[in-house]
């Protein structure tokens, strides 16, 4: 009977012996992202990349919902077929996923492509302008990537629900995610003067002209 409860006693300072070291071991870290299998060299630039990656990607988005006006009255436009809700697929997963290469570094512009960003009526930075005012506010520059994927994964979820209502919101989303980003690092000084200034040049080159407002 004695050597039952000794082998019990045992046993139970052995257990909390244990259970206090595995309590005092500290836990492995696990990494929160997967790192590189290698590094990445871009192609393009960052302009290029708009051009003929994500701005036809969100030509699915912005196409897939719409409204049109016919002599029989307004018609909307929203996915109904297989088809219509693959390429909304394609659409989301090349924004969601090419968002991150602009993480990657890379010039903004091709090789002599200044922007329209020299002369007394320029309104876009050139290249050596935005990227000095990403590497000013880095922080900045990744919450607008971030905000662009975002919206690709939202789009994406909605392909996958197949909720055709909800794709109004995202292609505004979409919308807003781009043209802020354009205007912080694009075309900033298309401001509200920019575009008096352009309305009143357009008057007077009517008057000019010889036309007459309609």
């Amino acid at each position: 009977m004695q050597q039952r409860v000794r082998l019990a006693v045992a046993i139970g300072v052995w257990g909390t012996i244990a259970l206090s070291a595995a309590c005092s071991k500290p836990i492995a870290s696990t990494p929160s992202k997967p790192a590189l299998l290698g590094d990445m060299t871009p192609v393009v630039s960052v302009k290029e990349l708009m051009k003929y990656t994500i701005d036809p990607a969100s030509d699915f988005i912005f196409n897939a919902v719409g409204t049109s006006l016919t002599k029989d009255g307004p018609i909307e436009t929203v996915p109904k077929t297989d088809d219509d809700w693959e390429r909304l697929r394609v659409g989301a997963v090349t924004i969601a996923e090419s968002a991150y290469l602009l993480k990657v570094r890379r010039p903004f512009a091709p090789a002599g492509d200044v922007n329209n960003s020299v002369g007394p009526e320029a309104s876009e930075l050139s290249p050596d302008e935005i990227a000095a005012k990403i590497d000013g506010d880095p922080v900045e520059w990744n919450a607008r990537i971030e905000a662009l994927r975002n919206v690709g994964r939202e789009v994406l979820e909605i392909a996958q629900r197949r909720d055709a209502a909800e794709l109004w919101d995202a292609a505004e989303n979409l919308d807003k995610a781009c043209e802020s980003c354009h205007r912080s690092y694009w075309y900033p000084h298309e401001d509200a003067e920019f575009y008096k200034k352009l309305e009143r040049r357009l008057k007077e080159h009517d008057v000019q002209s010889g036309h007459t407002a309609r």
